[in-house]
């Protein structure tokens, strides 16, 4: 099974880390057009069109301009999974991971992402902001989803081929999982559902189902589970599997605390 996440709008290229392997971006060549785009505008365009500060703009504005499209580590560039920090991240963990957790991460997880398309755990990122739900125009394209079209999710379905397994978790929210919505039809989708008892009620709370989007995550790859039937077994946190509330497609995850 393939697992996939967001990424995040926090970045960390401070925190150390020592000895870890690094991958290329598959799609540089295109991440390369979008940076030339955004390179063109100006901080207040930029303001405008991601509905942040001035001072975030001018911020993403240095970033887009000192972009390289490194294929080398560098002290501007790191592994994605290392990059990205928030609550799914939180939940991720990825600093206890032993070196065996993340090769097997690397064939195993997939960072949806707006800029650099589909990254591997491993692959060097440099800083930048640019989310999937931007209406960037790109030459005929009117916005990232039209931009990246099927070659996020033929991507894909090309890496399950090569672990000979049909079967996704989407642990990404619903913004960067439009961006693969073709994969519905191609694979078997399983979209687990995280929900915490509040007021009497079973509700999607944002700030703890992203943070156990990242449990799920961790659980999966740390245990190197391979069957969709042992999805239910997850019981991180205070979790545990409700077959009432639950479809085929969907498990539906509660907490009572």
């Amino acid at each position: 099974m393939i697992i996939l996440l967001s990424p995040a709008k926090t970045l960390d290229y401070e925190t150390q880390i020592n000895n870890v392997k690094y991958s290329i971006p598959s799609f540089l060549s295109k991440s390369k057009d979008l940076i030339k785009n955004l390179k063109d505008k100006k901080p207040d365009e930029i303001s405008d069109l991601m509905k942040i500060s001035e001072k975030l703009a001018v911020l993403n504005s240095d970033r887009y301009n000192s972009w390289k499209g490194l294929k080398k580590e560098s002290p501007s560039s790191r592994q994605a999974i290392f990059v990205f920090k928030g609550d799914v991240y939180q939940g991720l963990n990825v600093q206890e991971f032993t070196k065996n957790d993340l090769d097997y991460t690397q064939d195993h997880l997939r960072l949806l992402s707006g800029l650099y398309g589909v990254l591997k755990p491993l692959d060097i990122i440099e800083p930048y902001r640019l989310e999937m739900g931007t209406k960037l125009k790109i030459s005929e394209t009117k916005n990232l989803y039209d931009f990246w079209s099927d070659d996020m999710a033929n991507d894909i379905l090309e890496d399950l081929k090569l672990i000979k397994s049909n079967t996704v978790i989407n642990l990404a929210s619903n913004e960067y999982f439009n961006s693969v919505k073709s994969l519905e039809k191609n694979t078997n989708l399983i979209s687990p559902i995280f929900k915490d008892l509040s007021k009497g009620k079973y509700k999607i709370i944002s700030f703890y189902a992203k943070k156990a989007r990242g449990l799920m995550a961790a659980w999966i790859l740390k245990n190197k589970i391979k069957k969709e039937q042992n999805l239910t077994n997850f019981n991180i946190d205070g979790y545990y599997f409700s077959e009432n509330d639950s479809s085929k497609n969907s498990p539906v995850f509660l907490r009572d605390h």
